[in-house]
């Protein structure tokens, strides 16, 4: 996922944070799960980055029949 500064500063603290939802077979979402995980800093300004992250949900929280999906994301910059 690219990530980039548009402003005029280096970024060098921040949060990725990841909404996973439980989805069953009609396609319902039962709940929300979320993660967080660090940005890859520093950015610098102007620049762009690629990030990739690991999105885990433990196996009792998806029945069987139901789906993970990450439909959220939010980016908190420092």
């Amino acid at each position: 996922m690219p990530l980039a500064n548009s402003g005029g500063s280096p970024v060098t603290t921040g949060t990725v944070t990841f909404g996973s939802h439980v989805i069953d077979l009609l396609g319902l979402d039962w709940s929300t799960i979320t993660s967080s995980q660090p940005l890859p800093v520093p950015i610098e300004a102007g620049a762009t980055v690629e990030g990739a992250w690991t999105v885990c949900v433990d196996a009792w929280r998806v029945p069987w029949g139901m789906h993970v999906e990450t439909r959220d994301v939010k980016v908190e910059w420092g």
